[in-house]
């Protein structure tokens, strides 16, 4: 339970820096408005890194379904762990983007006139509309995600301090910190790369149920996009980990 408990705390934090910086740089009167990409995918990597920071010396900080998944696929992580792991991360997930809406709710209200904007400071919506390639996105740059993360922690990236092995993951949250940014500025231009249904689908959810002002229905024509794509992607990058290491 203390491993559910801080992935539950870990994703929470993540969804709450992450979405936090889509309404920061989107929402009305917010003194970051307009900051734009950039600082959005640098914005989503250090979300990242203080998740990681949080739950990582006790559940391993997944904090994302898909890497749950691709890590039992590849044989790093008990099958059994799994349900409650995804669990925690989609709870999560949607108090996490309910506090981002209680933090800017003035904002949020200023922008009632402008829902498809609200919309994207809770979770993802392709830039033009094509389900299956959307999906293709999502399984290319979830691949990737789960792979490197899988590569990460391989011997070959180990190193000795006096006489200590240690990963270059145990380094800390900076590489994956450094991937989240990099998928963001690379591949990010289709999908909004949202590979992780926690980070997606967990917020929609909550955009679903929140009284928010002038809001718009919540995108569930698309919204199996950024779960089927990351998962699939996920289970071909364990895949591929068995394969190639």
């Amino acid at each position: 339970m203390e491993q559910y408990l801080f992935e539950f705390i870990g994703t929470l934090v993540l969804v709450l820096l992450g979405d936090g910086v889509c309404a920061a740089c989107s929402l009305k009167y917010s003194k970051a408005k307009g900051a734009g990409w950039v600082v959005i995918a640098l914005g989503w990597g250090f979300a990242v890194m203080m998740g990681v920071l949080v739950a990582g010396p006790v559940s391993g900080a997944h904090l994302n379904p898909a890497v749950s998944l691709g890590l039992a696929v590849a044989g790093t992580f008990p099958w059994a762990s799994v349900p409650g792991y995804i669990a925690a991360q989609m709870l999560g997930g949607f108090v996490g983007a309910v506090l981002v809406w209680l933090f800017y709710k003035d904002h949020y209200d200023a922008t009632a006139d402008e829902p498809d904007t609200i919309l994207g400071t809770f979770c993802t919506m392709p830039a033009i509309y094509h389900p299956w390639r959307n999906v293709l996105c999502e399984v290319i740059a979830t691949c990737v995600l789960v792979f490197v993360i899988l590569a990460i922690g391989t011997n070959g990236n180990a190193f000795s301090m006096g006489g200590v092995a240690a990963s270059t993951g145990a380094i800390g949250s900076l590489p994956v910190t450094c991937l989240i940014m990099s998928l963001g500025m690379s591949l990010g231009g289709t999908t909004g790369y949202a590979l992780n249904p926690a980070r997606d689908l967990s917020p929609r959810c909550a955009h679903a149920v929140l009284p928010i002002a002038g809001k718009r229905d919540s995108g569930w024509n698309y919204s199996w996009v950024p779960v089927a794509g990351p998962m699939a992607g996920a289970v071909l990058a364990g895949l591929l980990y068995l394969l190639v290491f």
